[in-house]
């Protein structure tokens, strides 16, 4: 049995390294995938405690960031777009780094950690979260200009945009420079006595895919494979499918003239796609490889809690569908990987070092395993709590039902316990809860990212270990309620026969007990069920 969530474990504060990639889905050696070379990560991995089954609450930048930094889930922070700051729209909620600065950290960000902009107030929560103000690398201004040369020798805002980095504005890209600024960080805090939770977000592999060129040859095109699923699967919804407006409006893939909405990308650039998706990954594996040795040569990563993980995951053509914007498990399922010294591994007494930075671009033949892992479900509002305990600190209390007056609390649960206790085999009870809003039953061009006031319909899911469970409700954008009569479409997804999500069964079903599953759910506007 797992102690009391407010119970303070008997050890000192660790610091803590909290890395997010941006868009990331579980194309990594330790979750499984042939193809991708992830040897940092891979690496970090063999010395962790990996959840494999981890999944965001909404799969877009600002909401599952906002949910996974506030421990609430989109009905709480009412961010189902782009454009409110929770503290003004909806309550005034504690964050993972502010809760960490309350306690006496020196708290710090560099690169995309909150989605900058109006959601995190223009300044990243600044002051409220962070000791100093967030650290954004200055060649991110040229990410969405025409940098990318084409065969034409022109430059174009391409999707496919693999680059000589001498030859971009500063000799550098921002990841490149995200690191080289979060090194210099642990450098500084390194010899001071205060703790420090350092958040680093890298922004890769989200598009457009401008990484090193030299990050492709270690895809060849013609051992590059399509999805095994590529097709939109003809009991699909149509309210369910995303119409992947911002891969349309590169001008690469302007070129080619897809019809909308389900038109098929050709072939040939589909497999380019999930080329420079794979190649954007290694290079951002690379990045988390030089934050790694420095922590470790530096001396910190026996103090020094490692946390890695995404905002959401990314379809490479499963469905016939690409980006995020969706219920699916490749959109929504994400890394989670926790590093705790003496916990996850003991500390190495042979003076051997923990994170030696490993280049993939030289060195091919590599082998981890990973230390631990935990294959129920668990969700990033659960990311909130357990780094707060694993850290020393108390672990915020569960939320009440409705909570929007209350500043800290969680609707995640403390998985502190899966650290001491091993699994004991599935637990069909463990389920993770996204959501998904639409503008219209029919794809249309805003159906990626509707604004509030469009949303008409809200596509909440259900993923268990053995499905998953979506139900497409009306939704009121003006009173935040959802109306559980009006059910626009359904799915059922029987993952033991269908682990790719192709075969909706819903029609077949009885739905008494999923009714009962949702009404179950903590913390979720669907209590009325």
């Amino acid at each position: 049995i797992p102690p009391p969530a407010t119970q303070r474990p008997c050890q000192t504060s660790l610091n803590v390294l909290f890395i997010m990639a941006d868009d990331l889905r579980t194309s990594l050696g330790c979750y499984g995938d042939s193809v991708v070379k992830s040897p940092n990560i891979d690496q970090l991995a063999s010395k962790s405690q990996v959840f494999l089954n981890a999944y965001a609450q909404q799969a877009v930048c600002a909401p599952s960031r906002t949910s996974m930094l506030t421990s609430r889930r989109p009905d709480t922070t009412r961010l189902y777009d782009f454009k409110s700051y929770w503290r003004v729209h909806s309550g005034n909620y504690t964050t993972l780094p502010q809760y960490f600065k309350s306690r006496g950290y020196f708290t710090t960000s560099v690169g995309k950690v909150f989605h900058p902009g109006i959601a995190s107030n223009h300044s990243d929560d600044y002051p409220y979260s962070w000791s100093i103000p967030a650290y954004h690398p200055a060649s991110f201004r040229f990410e969405k200009q025409k940098m990318c040369k084409g065969e034409d020798g022109e430059l174009h805002a391409n999707l496919l945009c693999a680059v000589n980095v001498t030859e971009q504005p500063g000799g550098t890209l921002p990841d490149l420079e995200s690191t080289d600024e979060a090194v210099r960080l642990l450098k500084t805090l390194a010899n001071d006595d205060v703790p420090f939770f350092l958040a680093v977000g890298f922004h890769k592999p989200h598009i457009p895919f401008r990484i090193p060129q030299e990050y492709l040859s270690l895809y060849p095109i013609d051992q590059m494979t399509l999805a095994p699923d590529p097709d939109v699967p003809k009991s699909l919804p149509p309210v369910a499918y995303n119409p992947w407006m911002d891969v349309r409006k590169r001008d690469d893939v302007q070129k080619l003239n897809i019809s909308f909405p389900y038109g098929p990308m050709p072939k040939d650039f589909q497999l380019r796609v999930r080329q420079h998706y794979y190649a954007a990954v290694s290079y951002m594996d690379a990045q988390v490889g030089r934050l790694l040795s420095a922590l470790d040569e530096l001396g910190l990563a026996d103090n020094t809690m490692a946390v890695f993980t995404s905002d959401h995951g990314w379809s490479l053509g499963e469905h016939g569908e690409w980006a995020k914007y969706s219920n699916f498990d490749v959109a929504t399922r994400v890394p989670l990987i926790f590093y705790v010294p003496g916990v996850t591994t003991l500390h190495d007494w042979l003076g051997e070092s923990a994170f030696p930075f490993i280049d993939v671009l030289t060195k091919s033949n590599y082998s981890f395993q990973n230390a631990r892992v935990i294959r129920n479900v668990v969700e990033l509002v659960d990311v909130f709590p357990t780094v707060s305990y694993m850290a020393g600190l108390r672990a915020p209390e569960p939320c009440a039902d409705v909570s929007f007056q209350e500043e800290l609390c969680t609707e995640g649960d403390n998985l502190a316990h899966t650290f001491r206790h091993r699994e004991r085999g599935e637990d069909e009870e463990a389920i993770s809860f996204s959501q998904y809003p639409r503008p219209a039953d029919a794809p249309q061009v805003n159906s990626d990212l509707p604004d509030l006031k469009d949303i008409k319909v809200m596509g909440y899911s259900l993923r268990s270990w053995d499905y998953r469970y979506t139900l497409w409700l009306g939704f009121n954008p003006k009173t935040f309620q959802v109306n559980v009569s009006d059910v626009h479409a359904g799915e059922l997804y029987m993952l033991a026969d269908d682990p790719g999500q192709d075969n909706n069964v819903y029609s077949d079903s009885d739905h008494s007990v999923m009714m009962k599953k949702m009404a179950s759910l903590p913390h979720v506007s669907l209590n009325s069920f």
